[in-house]
């Protein structure tokens, strides 16, 4: 399931060092922890950001970050694309000058003044970016999923325990202060041990998932706006994707591809899997012991290989997770943590939380604090109100407030890497039709 060795982690790693060395800047500086960069950069002074990948989720967070810069007193300096339409617009929303935007994302890495970057590429590129950022001394926030493959969440993950960086990943519901609130009501017991819980992304549209627009003037050949490094997106000649000639709907829609990513488990599973786990294990989330899915490609096919349908099931040491995902109808399971002794469904103000009738006595003595049913009901339940974001803060803004050592990312690698295991031995199931554990000690998928 490997497509960046370690041997290609390392080489990237030495020539990042090799590059700010020549550059005059001390490794000390690069390999300082995100804690010390903050006290040297100063927690009051203004945040240089690189945004490297300018597509439609780029350009999404150039736009945010660019209407907070005054508040949160941060610059985009820089941004990186291979598509010079993108590129260009890119720049006109930063405000930029031509030199501003560049194609190749070692330029962003090696300008000494961008302390942090924003990546927002295809996934096959996520963790090599990532890592090699780290290693140029920056911080990073990185789009889910974390990675490709195992192995570059694996990578990542150890890159950022040796240099202490910051690292955020990209899903935006564990910045939701009800998944921190559904973490301290699990572990107060308010619903007994954890037994099961289940999460759905589901949607259907006449023209098809994924099936985003093409520019018909884009191309390697293009001489103008159009042109597409084609090449470098592929990235093979790190082994991130194999080489194949210019194909429009593999860039504009590489979604549909397992090339470049695991379909819509990686797309939109990962959202569901990373505040579940945020909230019943912590924040450093946990690993597998077993994974399956079902699930085909039941209506669209117009030469995508992902599924439209898939259904995950993760066992876990205590608890199950069910996950599922359908690209051809809208209508999912709803959202739902389930213990022995109750259970939490989602409400509008938060979380309504139910008893067990045959644990009834023990539910209503743990949660004597919050009941206000009367006890003779057949069933006592309560609200429990969470609402917005957690400490008032969304998800960028807790990076920005990360790198400056106010904080902690509310998706850390730990659980990036965590959650990327579980999916990733999840896509492989379905693929191989096979059933993966999770040997922890050697950090390896073992099919059953």
């Amino acid at each position: 399931m490997s497509v960046l060795p370690r041997s290609s982690v390392v080489d990237a790693v030495s020539r990042r060092r090799f590059l700010r060395t020549a550059a005059g800047v001390s490794l000390a500086a690069a390999w300082m922890p995100a804690a010390s960069w903050a006290r040297v950069l100063g927690a009051n002074d203004r945040l240089n950001i690189g945004v490297i990948g300018t597509g439609g989720m780029g350009t999404a967070h150039v736009q945010s970050l660019v209407g907070k810069s005054a508040a949160e007193n941060i610059k985009i300096t820089m941004v990186c694309d291979l598509y010079r339409r993108r590129l260009r617009n890119a720049v006109k929303l930063i405000g930029g000058s031509e030199s501003d935007g560049v194609m190749e994302y070692e330029k962003v890495l090696d300008n000494k003044d961008v302390n942090a970057v924003l990546i927002a590429t295809p996934d096959h590129w996520h963790t090599k970016i990532a890592i090699e950022a780290m290693q140029s001394g920056k911080d990073v926030y990185v789009e889910k999923p974390l990675s490709h493959t195992i192995e570059q969440a694996i990578a990542c993950r150890d890159a950022v325990r040796k240099t202490g960086r910051v690292l955020q990943v990209g899903p935006q519901r564990t910045s939701e202060a009800r998944w921190w609130k559904a973490g301290e009501a699990i572990r107060a017991g308010r619903i007994g041990p954890v037994v099961w819980s289940q999460g759905s992304y589901c949607r259907n549209s006449r023209e098809g998932q994924f099936n985003w627009t093409i520019d018909p003037d884009a191309g390697p050949e293009s001489k103008g706006d159009g042109f597409v490094n084609w090449d470098r997106w592929l990235g093979h000649q790190w082994n991130l994707a194999p080489k194949i000639p210019w194909n429009p709907d593999h860039f504009f829609r590489f979604r549909k591809y397992y090339a470049y990513n695991g379909g819509v488990a990686t797309d939109l599973m990962y959202h569901w899997l990373s505040p579940l786990l945020l909230a019943i294990h912590g924040q450093n989330g946990a690993y597998p012991r077993r994974v399956m899915s079902g699930g085909g490609q039941y209506i669209e096919k117009d030469g995508r290989d992902i599924a439209d349908t898939m259904l995950l099931t993760a066992d876990y040491d205590t608890h199950s997770v069910f996950l599922s995902s359908v690209m051809v109808n809208d209508v999912g399971v709803p959202e739902m943590i389930r213990g022995q002794k109750g259970q939490m469904e989602p409400d509008a103000k938060g979380w309504k939380i139910s008893e067990q009738g045959a644990w009834k006595d023990d539910f209503r003595k743990s949660n004597g604090d919050m009941l206000k049913a009367d006890p003779g009901k057949d069933q006592a339940n309560f609200l429990l109100e969470a609402g917005g974001d957690k400490d008032g803060r969304d998800h960028e803004n807790n990076w920005l407030d990360s790198i400056r050592g106010k904080a902690k990312p509310n998706c850390n690698v730990e659980l990036g890497c965590a959650v990327m295991v579980a999916i990733k031995l999840g896509v492989e199931s379905y693929r191989q039709s096979k059933v993966f554990s999770w040997d922890a000690k050697a950090e390896k998928a073992v099919a059953m």
